[in-house]
C-alpha cells in the first residue's frame, strides 16, 4: 500500500501531510454539503437517494457506518465497503471478503469517484464518502458532519428510537469530540506517521496523557458525557478498537496497551456490546489495512496476534 492522492484530477504517489519537523499534518476534507430533514440546504434527507462508501479497517469511516447501523439505516442509505488493502491507485472496491463493490457507477477505485465529482480534484482521497444519487456528486466526506447528519437528520426514517445527541448534552459532546480528536483520534496517526524523534514524542505523550485523563473520567461515570452513549463515545471508539490492534506496536504507541486501562477497556467492551455493533467490527479488514502500509511496514507482514477478548 502506497499513499497518494489527486493532483487536478490525475492520480499521484506523492504524499504531502508532513511539515519540516517531521510532523504529521492532516489535509482538511474538502466536501462539506449539509443534508436537512426539511430540505432547506437543498438536500433532503430522502430514503434511497445517498450512499455511504466506506472502509471498515479506517477508523474515520468505521464511525459512519456505525451510526448507519445504530439508527437502523440500512434500508434507508446505501453502503458500498472497500477492500482493505489500498492499491496502486488508493482505495478499491473488490467482492472479496467483506467488501461491497460500487453499485452506483460500477467504479475500479474509490478516486474515480472524486473525479466524476470535480474533475479537476485535488487532495486525498479519503473515506467515507456520502455520495447523493440525484445530483451526481459528492456530498460530504467529512466524518464528523456524516455522523451527525445521520443521527440528526433521518429520524424520519430511523428504525431505532434512540438519540446520540440530545438537546441537554449538545454543548458537552461537541466540546469532548472536539477534546478527544488532536490528541488521541488524529494522535495515534500524528504518532505512527511522524518522522522525526521530536515530533513523535510530542505526539506520544500528549496521545497517553489524554488517555490517562479519559481513563480517569470513565472511572466515575460510564461514558464520555455521563450516563447515555453518545456521538463522541462512537467517535472514540474507533480509535480504541485499533489500539491494540494496529497502533500499540506498528505506530509505536507503546508506552501501554489499551488493555492495560481498566477502565478505557470496559468501556470498548460495553460499546461493542451494543446492538449492531460486532458486526460492523471488521478485525481481519482492520488488521490487513495497516499492516499494508509499506511505509511503516515494508515486509507487509500481518501479525497473528493479539487475541482481543470483546464483548466479554
Amino acid at each position: 500500500m502506497a499513499l497518494g492522492q489527486l493532483v487536478g484530477g490525475q492520480w499521484t504517489t506523492e504524499w504531502q501531510e508532513r511539515d519540516e519537523q517531521g510532523r504529521f499534518n492532516r489535509m482538511p476534507t474538502r466536501f462539506h454539503t449539509q443534508i436537512t430533514a426539511d430540505g432547506s440546504s437543498g438536500y433532503r434527507a430522502e430514503p434511497g437517494r445517498y450512499h455511504l462508501y466506506v472502509s471498515l479497517g479506517c477508523p474515520w469511516a468505521h464511525r459512519t457506518v456505525l451510526m448507519r447501523t445504530l439508527k437502523g439505516l440500512e434500508g434507508v442509505i446505501g453502503l458500498s465497503i472497500v477492500a482493505p488493502v489500498i492499491g496502486e491507485y488508493g482505495w478499491t472496491f473488490s467482492t472479496g471478503p467483506g467488501c461491497i463493490p460500487d453499485t452506483i457507477h460500477g467504479a475500479e477505485h474509490l478516486k474515480d469517484l472524486y473525479v466524476l465529482a470535480e474533475p479537476e480534484y485535488t487532495g486525498r482521497v479519503t473515506v467515507p464518502v456520502l455520495w447523493d444519487k440525484k445530483t451526481d456528486t459528492i456530498v460530504n466526506n467529512e466524518s464528523r458532519q456524516i455522523i451527525r447528519m445521520l443521527d440528526t437528520q433521518f429520524e424520519e426514517f430511523s428504525t431505532a428510537d434512540i438519540d446520540f445527541y440530545p438537546q441537554a448534552l449538545r454543548e458537552r459532546i461537541d466540546q469532548t469530540i472536539d477534546a478527544i480528536y488532536w490528541p488521541i483520534n488524529n494522535g495515534v496517526y500524528r504518532t505512527g506517521f511522524a518522522t522525526s524523534q521530536v515530533a513523535y514524542e510530542e505526539a506520544f505523550f500528549e496521545l497517553f496523557s489524554a488517555l490517562d485523563y479519559w481513563e480517569r473520567v470513565l472511572g466515575e461515570q460510564h461514558y464520555l458525557c455521563g450516563t447515555q452513549i453518545t456521538e463522541a463515545d462512537w467517535c472514540l471508539f474507533p480509535t480504541l478498537l485499533r489500539f491494540d490492534l494496529a497502533y500499540y506496536g506498528l505506530f509505536k504507541c507503546n508506552l501501554r496497551r489499551l488493555v492495560d486501562y481498566p477502565n478505557l477497556w470496559n468501556y470498548l467492551n460495553d460499546l461493542y456490546r451494543q446492538p449492531g455493533v460486532k458486526a460492523v467490527c471488521d478485525i481481519d479488514h482492520i488488521k490487513r489495512l495497516y499492516y499494508n502500509i509499506t511505509q511503516l511496514n515494508p515486509t507487509r507482514i500481518v501479525p497473528i496476534g493479539p487475541r482481543l477478548h470483546l464483548g466479554g
